[in-house]
């Protein structure tokens, strides 16, 4: 099956459908093509746009050579792609051989699919968790010296730093710098277009540990 796979000028992969129906066992294309008309009406059900994975195309092949004036013939053809020769499998001759080891095949490549993106996303968690360990570590440190309102601004810049990783798939230390600068300059200027003070222009408030103190003093419950 890949070995009569075709790369177009797109770089997007198919197969034309006159290779195809030799490699599932049918001996002319013509009996060939109720099975591409039943996998075109799977297609639509699938809510799959039909001409993104059945481009029906044209094509002048030779019938004589060796004359004073060579010979061409238009025949038709479909240029499938993956899901098409798929959808194509399914909807073939079960009697075939041919179409028992093509179903097969797109049931391992189907699972070997799912298992990589079952990987992919879990690579995903540990390292968005890794991240926000990290700028969580860094929060807290920053906690120590900072006022209840500068606080708040950089809890906030975390957690919509948080969502925008995960909403946007980054991945990459320097991705991820980039994405909470982003974030911070958002927030930055959100404040400043609500008239607020600035973090860097705030008053250094007390040390932390003092006002744990007098919270105990009080009789206040941390949390």
């Amino acid at each position: 099956f890949d070995q009569i796979r075709q790369i177009n000028a797109h770089g997007q992969e198919f197969w034309n459908a006159r290779k195809l129906y030799k490699l599932l066992g049918y001996t002319e294309y013509g009996k060939f093509l109720p099975a591409i008309e039943r996998a075109k009406e799977s297609c639509k059900s699938s809510r799959q746009e039909v001409l993104d994975h059945f481009a029906h195309v044209s094509e002048m092949i030779k019938i004589a050579s060796g004359t004073a004036r060579e010979a061409f013939r238009k025949v038709e053809d479909y240029q499938l792609s993956r899901y098409a020769c798929y959808l194509i499998a399914q909807n073939g001759d079960p009697r075939k051989e041919e179409i028992a080891l093509a179903q097969a095949y797109f049931a391992i490549q189907t699972r070997r699919q799912e298992l990589q993106d079952l990987l992919t996303e879990d690579s995903k968690r540990m390292f968005l968790r890794s991240e926000m360990k990290y700028r969580n570590k860094n929060l807290a440190k920053a906690a120590q010296e900072a006022g209840s309102e500068e606080l708040a601004a950089n809890l906030f810049r975390a957690t919509q730093a948080e969502a925008k990783l995960k909403r946007e798939n980054i991945l990459g230390q320097s991705n991820a710098n980039k994405a909470h600068y982003d974030v911070g300059k958002k927030v930055r200027k959100t404040i400043q277009e609500l008239g607020g003070t600035m973090p860097e222009k705030l008053e250094t408030p007390a040390n932390i540990k003092e006002a744990k103190q007098r919270l105990k003093v009080r009789g206040q419950e941390l949390l």
